[in-house]
């Protein structure tokens, strides 16, 4: 088993790693007032418990209000602490706001030891920084449309303990990203612990990071060799993997943060508030089976919330999938589950993580991007991509293949380069084989200048930005094929990089072609992946100690990195979970799925069709699942598909698993009579796989479903159809009318073949249920078998 992030030195070459970390929404440097340094002031947001301020205003006499009363407990404490009276009066709190309806607290400005003497008085849940908003930042909140004090980011839905649990390969606690010194005590129903290990002690964990344990004995049972001397035998992270996608998932807001300049803004988790608990898995050549089983398990013992993993293997059967059995007995605990899909694409059939109560997620391209222009001699200009810092190119011969060396020298792997042919030039690579900036490696160690990094026809127009540790720039396959033909006919072929930085409002999201794709092998009636998030160049915390590119030979150091793959697009889903978990503390996992499915997008910025960038054609819910998640149209769906625990164990009976295979899941005997089984087209999915036989004209299927109202107590939804071509859709009732919260109503759907024998392949569509302001989409895909 592996991580699912796309190839980064050691962790690359065939490796699944999971990525994103995009852009966040820049909320920068904080207030600040002209005390003296020891006693600088700064403004911080208090939260603090409503019922116990509401019961201290009832007490209270005459006009005064419960706020005042804080305050002057404030005041006696810091007094008590004060040595002088100098002092006492330098450091008098300035109260700015007292919130009383979005939230119940204030705002004001505190020293350091006043903002400490919070944590004494009864009724203190936290408090944070004030912190100035600026809208180019490191970015994916705004792509995602989270705004700093408003809807799902208000101070409000923020306040609630929310505990995500980060299976992967560890975490770097003293970053930024992971200091508590502002949090509330640890939640009381909290069972972890902070286990200590090599560099790492009980004292690394805070209130919030609450939670940190490693596993390694199946690691090392099935021969993995835990190198001491450059990994930990810990829960400190000596890969980044793990530092990277916790930070997106939940890392604190962290301003000035970029890669060499790059994407430089304020770096944020979707739920940035949320309690963060580290789960080693993961070591340098992958994960145990046994080590991830122990750890969901340990997780969802300790009580975490939502759980995040950015790992995973190739598709198989459910009972034989490791992770389908953890997270099943996850969310019979109501812990939502969130998995990368993997880095296989863009093949069909290749989604990972596929069974039906994991929220599975693919990769996607955000609006940034950091471009170059690569020139070459006879003037023809090629758009590239690049996280290298600095001036142009000169204008450099250009070498590939047997001109740069002996054989498989297109790839540049090591011991291919030949020094002679390659020093002082620019060296063609071809991608695959080994990592991307392991190739740049190469060139360098054999005296070449400069690196072209070649996309062939299945990689498209994918441009991969990486952190090359010389001049280097990947090329779209068109850009790729092109320079090859100059090459070949050119006596002195040369070309130049100009690297542009950073760039914003790109068309987005575009569909990644490395991310897997469906159908889903194991139950092709069930539409994986689910959705698509960022996952594309995501800038998040990475270990102070590693370089960028985990190179032995790149002694560079950075505090932030930018890496891609549907690692980084998990974590994004984690924490927006996190986020709807704030405002919908009753909401089952399989609802909370349902409000992201039923609520994404399928167009682009431009309003137009999102597209698949490998084949330059519209994406389809095998690219994207229901489409690009819509955190703030989520958190008010109007209607949901719930799913039991049991109704999956029905599902899985359809599948003709034995009693053996079925224990697994019940954790105890148990065998599936003709009632028990309840097939894809009766489990109440949020999307619709519809299997017609091509043997028979009038092949028909019929689908059952169950919404919740869980929007407005009176709404009348109408039925909207996008039928698939050549399919008849027929809904009834085509109405759906409910007068209250919590009503459960259902429909059937019977879609009809076209009356044509031989019919083959698959045709997409949607079905949208509307009322007022809410707007509930499936999308439909038919399969001829």
């Amino acid at each position: 088993m592996t991580l699912h992030s796309t190839p980064l030195a050691k962790m690359i070459s065939h490796v699944f790693l999971l990525g994103l970390l995009a852009s966040i929404s820049s909320m920068a440097s904080t207030i600040q007032s002209s005390s003296p340094p020891s006693e600088e002031t700064k403004t911080y947001i208090v939260h603090m418990d409503a019922t116990k301020m509401a019961a201290l205003q009832s007490s209270l006499a005459g006009s005064k209000k419960w706020h005042e009363a804080v305050f002057d407990s404030i005041l006696e404490l810091s007094a008590q602490d004060a040595e002088e009276e100098e002092e006492r009066e330098a450091s008098s709190p300035q109260l700015l706001y007292a919130y009383n309806t979005v939230l119940s607290g204030f705002s004001a400005k505190l020293s350091p030891k006043q903002a400490s003497s919070l944590e004494k008085i009864d009724g203190f849940l936290y408090s944070f920084p004030d912190m100035l908003l600026n809208l180019h930042t490191t970015h994916t909140p705004q792509f995602l449309g989270l705004k700093p004090g408003a809807g799902l980011w208000s101070q409000s839905s923020m306040a609630s303990d929310v505990i995500v649990g980060v299976i992967d390969s560890g975490i770097w606690p003293e970053h930024e990203s992971f200091q508590g010194n502002h949090f509330s005590p640890i939640p009381k129903n909290w069972k972890g612990k902070c286990e200590a290990g090599t560099n790492f002690s009980s004292n690394n964990c805070n209130r919030k990071l609450i939670g940190a344990t490693a596993f390694w004995k199946g690691y090392e049972a099935s021969g993995g060799f835990i190198n001491e001397t450059t990994e930990f035998k810990s829960v400190r992270d000596s890969e980044g993997h793990g530092t990277h996608t916790a930070s997106t998932a939940a890392g604190n807001v962290v301003s000035g943060a970029s890669l060499f300049g790059n994407a430089k803004g304020s770096m944020t988790g979707m739920r940035y508030t949320a309690r963060v608990a580290a789960y080693k898995a993961c070591w340098s050549t992958g994960c145990a089976n046994s080590d991830v089983l122990a750890a969901v398990d340990r997780a969802v013992a300790d009580g975490v919330n939502v759980l995040s993993l950015s790992l995973g293997g190739g598709p198989q059967d459910y009972y034989a999938d490791t992770i389908a059995i953890a997270t099943f007995g996850a969310i019979q605990k109501g812990v939502f589950v969130s998995c990368s899909g993997g880095n296989s694409g863009p093949s069909a059939f290749t989604v990972s993580n596929a069974a039906p109560w994991i929220t599975t997620v693919a990769a996607s391209y955000i609006d940034r991007s950091f471009p170059t222009l690569v020139t070459l001699g006879d003037g023809r200009t090629f758009k590239g991509a690049s996280l290298y810092v600095g001036k142009p190119t000169k204008q450099l011969p250009l070498v590939y293949g047997s001109n740069a060396g002996g054989e498989d020298a297109e790839y540049c792997q090591s011991g291919t380069l030949t020094r002679k042919l390659v020093k002082g030039k620019m060296v063609l690579c071809d991608r695959g084989f080994n990592g991307r900036a392991e190739k740049g490696e190469n060139v360098k160690l054999n005296g070449g200048l400069a690196m072209l990094l070649l996309n062939s026809e299945d990689d498209g127009e994918e441009l991969l930005a990486d952190a090359h540790v010389l001049p280097g720039s990947s090329l779209g396959a068109t850009a790729s094929d092109a320079i090859k033909k100059y090459i070949s006919s050119s006596k002195n072929p040369t070309a130049m990089i100009k690297f542009l930085g950073t760039v914003y409002g790109d068309p987005a999201p575009i569909s990644a072609a490395f991310s897997s794709r469906g159908p889903n092998i194991m139950s092709e009636d069930i539409i994986k992946p689910d959705v698509t998030a960022p996952g594309m160049n995501i800038l998040a915390a990475w270990p102070p100690s590693l370089s960028p590119t985990l190179l032995d030979s790149d002694k560079r150091h950075v505090s932030f990195n930018i890496i891609s793959g549907t690692s980084m697009s998990c974590p994004h889903v984690s924490g927006l979970a996190a986020l709807l978990k704030s405002v919908h503390s009753n909401w089952s996992p399989a609802a909370i799925k349902s409000a992201l499915m039923t609520t994404a997008y399928t167009v682009n910025n431009r309003n137009s069709s999102i597209i698949d960038i490998s084949s330059g054609s519209p994406a389809t819910p095998f690219d994207f699942g229901s489409g690009h998640v819509d955190p703030e149209r989520a958190s008010n769906p109007g209607l949901v598909y719930d799913i039991t625990p049991n109704n999956y164990l029905e599902y899985l009976c359809s599948l003709n698993y034995t009693s053996k295979q079925m224990s697994v899941f019940a954790r105890r005997t148990y065998r599936c009579s003709k009632r028990s089984v309840r097939p894809a087209a009766q489990l109440n999915y949020p999307s619709f796989s519809v299997l017609l036989s091509s043997d028979k004209p009038n092949s028909v299927a019929t689908h059952t479903r169950i919404v919740t109202n869980v929007g407005a107590a009176r709404c009348k939804y109408t039925v909207q159809v996008g039928a698939p071509k050549k399919v008849t859709v027929n809904v009834v009732p085509k109405v759906l009318d409910f007068t209250k919260i919590g009503q459960k109503l259902s429909y059937k759907v019977t879609f009809g073949g076209n009356g044509r024998k031989g019919q083959s392949g698959y045709s997409f569509g949607h079905l949208v249920w509307t009322c007022n302001e809410f707007t509930v989409r499936s999308p439909i895909a038919v399969a001829w078998q």
